[in-house]
């Protein structure tokens, strides 16, 4: 038998396999608007997945530059708030500001006396209709259908973008 083939089947080095080729995100079936999963190995990885996702639904994400450095500090009292209220201040940052943003780094996810307090980094670059392809408006975000399911070694959040 051969050696290679046995180490091939692993099942670390399935996992391993299945890990560089995992989807930071999906788009779910929904008739009118944008429905989400993101995910993560944990809960931080998953905020920031859905950030990218609904940046990727105003314009192709991953062509925006990270030259803009923001920061954020958001509170809730539990954890779909939380995303709910993450995801409205970067889209309210954005809006403000003019600027896409395409990378984001949690810090924190801290429970507090009154909830949880996320803190977070993110960057981008002010739009630009020259380089930056226009697909679809967010409006809101959702708390319809939002899930976050926590599984061992993968966190999954659900949500829909009023589009």
């Amino acid at each position: 038998m051969n050696k290679n083939k046995i180490v091939l089947r692993s099942p670390l080095f399935i996992r391993l396999i299945e890990m560089v080729h995992a989807k930071k995100f999906e788009f779910l079936e929904h008739t009118a608007d944008a429905y989400i999963a993101a995910h993560g190995e944990n809960l931080a990885e998953a905020f920031e997945n859905a950030a990218f996702a609904m940046f990727d639904v105003m314009t192709e994400a991953e062509k925006v530059n990270p030259n803009i450095k923001e920061t954020f500090e958001v509170t809730a009292e539990d954890e779909h708030a939380l995303l709910y209220n993450w995801l409205e201040a970067l889209l309210v940052k954005s809006e403000i500001k003019g600027i896409l943003l395409s990378r984001f780094k949690i810090s924190d996810i801290n429970r507090t006396s009154e909830g949880f307090q996320l803190k977070a980094e993110a960057w981008g670059e002010k739009f630009n209709p020259k380089r930056h392809l226009q697909k679809v408006g967010v409006k809101a975000i959702t708390y319809h259908r939002m899930e976050i399911i926590k599984k061992p070694q993968e966190t999954i959040v659900k949500f829909i973008l009023d589009i």
